[in-house]
């Protein structure tokens, strides 16, 4: 008995090897392109002290990008101008509760961008906390005058 099938074989296959290539080559990518951290395959053991010594010094970072946005403080709280003073004073104690012998400076980074207006507002700001004030540079001799 003979069956009618409508049916014809074909022997078009579907080519996966440019998909393999191209799945290769995103996981390769992939592979370069992510963070390794090294530091925690390292297994170091620290020496210890009998007693313990305070750090000399403290910084509170004050970091304002190029759109004028203003983190404050390690754990890099965005704050506006009219709420940094309140912030930064919180930073202050902070640090000083923590380490009341310690020296505390205000580290500022202020990107090259911002116009200065805006930079000497928050420099005042800063430098009406009282502490001693430090800004972030990068070291060029081509800026160098002779």
């Amino acid at each position: 008995m003979k069956f009618k099938s409508s049916l014809e074989p074909t022997n078009a296959l579907i080519d996966l090897t440019p998909l393999v290539d191209v799945i290769f080559l995103m996981l390769v990518f992939f592979l370069i392109t992510s963070d390794i951290l090294p530091l925690k395959s390292l297994n170091i053991e620290n020496p210890s002290l009998a007693c313990p010594s305070a750090p000399r010094t403290t910084q509170i970072l004050v970091v304002m990008d190029a759109q004028n946005v203003i983190y404050v403080g390690s754990k890099k709280e965005i704050v506006d101008l009219r709420s940094f003073r309140t912030s930064l004073d919180y930073e202050i104690e902070k640090s000083l509760c923590m380490h009341p012998a310690a020296d505390t400076t205000i580290v500022l980074s202020i990107d090259r961008r911002v116009e200065y207006g805006d930079f000497l507002r928050l420099f005042s700001v800063a430098q009406e906390a009282g502490l001693k004030l430090r800004l972030v540079y990068s070291d060029t001799t081509e800026l160098c005058l002779d």
